[in-house]
């Protein structure tokens, strides 16, 4: 949202982007190719990740008894040079399959919703069944599908709520062994220099996104 706000204030026709502009479409495509190997970089040093998909990858990390963080680089090299070296090669091969399967891969649009659909949702209830064999599973996946579509009437993000499950451990086992360390004391959150940066980034980030959105809705009310 901001680099489409800010390249809405810095091009020259604004007004042709949100109409099917090539420029529009090619700014969001490569944004969304960019901001993955990005992420990987927080998410493989410090062990934060940068979206909701490095949190994912983060949980399998996790699940295979990697820690990310600066011992992964000396205690498991191999890992890391093989994200890089994935991610190298996927980018080739997407950028062959893309040049080569365009003609092909546009087509989809043209699938009618009714079709489509029913086949999502269809292979995403044998995926959520096949992981235990279990009608809860399925259950759950629904109970999510219909938050989601809340969420989304609602204009709410969802990408918090992936972060705030997967992160949500790991957050309360390190605030409860903090507390143990400094003897229920809330001191760890403002005494090192580090902890309060990071708490004041984040408190400058919710900030600046609420100041950004409110802008924005001034900017939508006076063109109404």
């Amino acid at each position: 949202m901001f680099v489409i706000t800010k390249l809405n204030v810095s091009a020259p026709n604004p007004d042709e982007f949100g109409n099917g502009a090539v420029r529009g479409l090619a700014m969001t495509e490569a944004g969304n190719n960019g901001v993955t190997g990005g992420s990987l970089v927080p998410l493989l040093t410090l062990g934060v990740p940068g979206d909701a998909v490095s949190a994912v990858l983060l949980g399998a990390l996790i699940v295979q008894g990697l820690t990310p963080g600066p011992l992964l680089f000396s205690q498991n090299p191999e890992v890391v040079y093989g994200v890089f070296s994935s991610m190298l090669v996927a980018n080739i091969i997407m950028l062959a399959v893309g040049l080569f399967g365009i003609r092909f891969f546009c087509r989809i649009i043209e699938v009618p919703k009714i079709i489509m659909i029913p086949m999502i949702i269809f292979l995403s209830i044998i995926g959520a069944y096949a992981i235990n064999n279990s009608m809860f599973d399925v259950g759950i996946a629904i109970s999510f599908g219909i938050a989601g579509f809340i969420f989304n009437k609602l204009e709410i993000p969802s990408s918090p709520i992936l972060l705030a499950i997967i992160l949500g451990p790991m957050a309360e086992t390190n605030l409860r062994k903090s507390l143990l360390m400094y003897e229920g004391s809330w001191s760890f959150l403002y005494d090192r220099p580090i902890a309060l940066a990071f708490i004041l980034l984040a408190v400058f980030s919710v900030y600046s996104t609420m100041k950004m959105k409110k802008k924005q809705q001034q900017k939508e009310a006076l063109a109404e």
